[in-house]
């Protein structure tokens, strides 16, 4: 599947791209991305599983047999499971979640779907994330799926990307600007 995102260029993006295809001919794509979305969500809460994915210190035997306690709790496919014993084998255990970001903007693509990365200062809830798509569908002229993140040090506001552009309207970047706009001026 040729590209011209720079992420699908880079390893995790291959090996998404290589899973992306699995999926389809194996009909399972929807729960590829099931078992991906879940194993980041169980990233993004854990730092014990953060650590094991980065650590080079653990042998590949110690990550594998954490992962694969970790898939199987989750119930994941086979095709999810073989892709984590192969970046494990491989010592590529630190860029599942890079993949797990380009398998989604892949399966988003095939449905027609944009995805937009969105990082907030708190988590938003239903009714945010629901004004959110619906503005951003209006701006780009397609359904778009929200990948989210919670950065506190935001302060407050949003910084959204969908592909190369960005728009960050988060308090701590105009907080940042006033500032350089004051000691520039005195």
């Amino acid at each position: 599947m040729a590209t011209n995102e720079p992420i699908m260029a880079s390893v995790a993006g291959r090996y998404a791209s290589a899973l992306f295809e699995l999926a389809t001919d194996e009909n399972a794509v929807g729960d590829v991305e099931r078992d991906l979305n879940t194993f980041q969500q169980l990233f993004d809460e854990s730092s014990d599983l953060r650590g094991v994915l980065a650590s080079p210190v653990l042998s590949t035997e110690d990550q594998g047999k954490a992962v694969a306690a970790v898939l199987a709790k989750m119930n994941a496919s086979t095709v999810t499971t073989n892709l984590f014993q192969l970046i494990t084998k491989n010592r590529r255990l630190s860029i599942a979640p890079d993949v797990v970001r380009a398998f989604r903007a892949l399966a988003a693509k095939a449905r027609g779907e944009v995805t937009a990365e969105v990082i907030s200062a708190a988590p938003l809830n239903d009714e945010q994330t629901a004004e959110l798509k619906a503005t951003l569908k209006e701006s780009v002229g397609k359904d778009v799926q929200l990948s989210t993140e919670v950065d506190p040090s935001l302060l407050g506001g949003l910084v959204v990307k969908i592909g190369s552009r960005m728009v960050d309207s988060s308090l701590r970047t105009k907080l940042a600007t006033m500032k350089a706009a004051l000691t520039s001026s005195a």
